[in-house]
């Protein structure tokens, strides 16, 4: 019944990574091919997933296929930068995203921030969570803005991500925004939580079920020195449940505890061309903080490139593909050097 087969006898088939010999969400990439009857296979990234690393090519081989390996290898890397580090080390990669004031400002002394990015801006981040697994904000963005944080995107269906909520006392509203669409099933919602750390009995308290039964999920995390949800074990409960992808959108208290863990792979800034001001403004960032210049945390090269009135900069370490980047909005805007690939969508560990 495949309509593929023997109609490629003889060809060369050209993948940027090595096929998979799993039944996954998809039958086995190395079965299609044999069954086209190709004669050669030409392969980019090896891939380092445990069930094909390495098999698929063998498999081909034993299938009398000749198989080139490692070909424009450092460029096929790039391509799949969210598979690579989720396969490797099990945990999200983490997107750190804010948009802020020429001056450094993500919203006024009085707490407004709304908006500080104009529309393009905005419709570009409904892009990258449509393209990421996860968003993370904190309790305190959740009670001071009651936000949504589902993917809206103009004419086109959206995937909506996990939201994740930090919340170290289990403070969310019921009624909030999130845990109301929760239970609508417009979006999943897990809250992440140091209540009952100690006490399994606060954990499964009555708030705890009464969440559960809207539909929301209950992660129990260690807590950190300050009290708070520790950033290392909620991504490693992150990435046991999958998640390969994470877009943190908090407030500055969010930002700084996922830098002050050296968590950020990529980072996003959408900066507009205005000035707040005002010496209590919040910036994008907190947390402890380096202590010395040379102890900061470095991005990696800035791109930039306009989207309406804004200017988004993207920060990566040199080389590395930027997933910020492949948004359509974004590529709509420059010359679009990188196609959109969703890293491991196939061939994940998960499927």
């Amino acid at each position: 019944g495949d309509p593929a087969r023997g109609h490629a006898r003889g060809a060369t088939a050209y993948v940027t990574l090595e096929p998979c010999c799993h039944t996954g969400k998809q039958p086995p990439c190395t079965e299609a091919l044999i069954a086209a009857g190709v004669a050669r296979v030409v392969v980019g990234s090896r891939d380092p997933n445990p069930l094909v690393a390495g098999k698929g090519s063998a498999r081909l081989r034993e299938a009398g296929i000749r198989v080139d390996e490692d070909a424009l290898r450092d460029e096929c890397d790039e391509l799949n930068p969210i598979f690579f580090r989720f396969i490797s080390r099990k945990t999200p990669y983490v997107v750190a995203k804010w948009a802020m004031s020429a001056d450094g400002k993500i919203a006024c002394a009085s707490g407004d921030a709304r908006w500080v990015s104009g529309p393009e801006s905005r419709r570009d981040t409904h892009d990258l969570r449509h393209r990421l697994a996860a968003i993370a904000v904190g309790i305190g963005t959740v009670m001071a803005d009651d936000p949504l944080l589902t993917c809206r995107r103009e004419g086109e269906p959206g995937n909506q991500p996990l939201r994740v909520v930090l919340d170290s006392h289990l403070r969310i509203p019921e009624d909030c925004a999130l845990v109301r669409s929760c239970a609508q099933d417009e979006a999943p919602l897990a809250v992440a939580t140091c209540a009952g750390v100690d006490d399994p009995a606060t954990y499964t308290g009555a708030k705890a079920q009464r969440l559960h039964a809207l539909g929301v999920e209950v992660l129990r995390v260690p807590q950190d020195g300050a009290g708070h949800v520790a950033i290392g074990p909620l991504l490693r409960a992150l990435g046991e449940k999958g998640i390969d992808s994470l877009l943190v959108e908090g407030g500055s208290g969010i930002h700084g505890a996922f830098f002050d863990e050296g968590a950020v792979d990529e980072a996003v800034v959408y900066l507009a061309p205005k000035v707040v001001g005002g010496a209590t403004a919040p910036g994008p960032v907190a947390g402890a903080g380096a202590a010395r210049m040379a102890e900061a945390a470095v991005l990696g090269r800035p791109r930039a490139h306009a989207l309406g009135d804004d200017l988004k900069i993207t920060f990566a370490p040199a080389g590395a593909a930027r997933v910020a980047d492949r948004t359509p909005a974004s590529r709509n805007a420059f010359d679009a050097r990188t196609p959109a690939m969703e890293g491991g969508d196939l061939c994940s560990p998960a499927s």
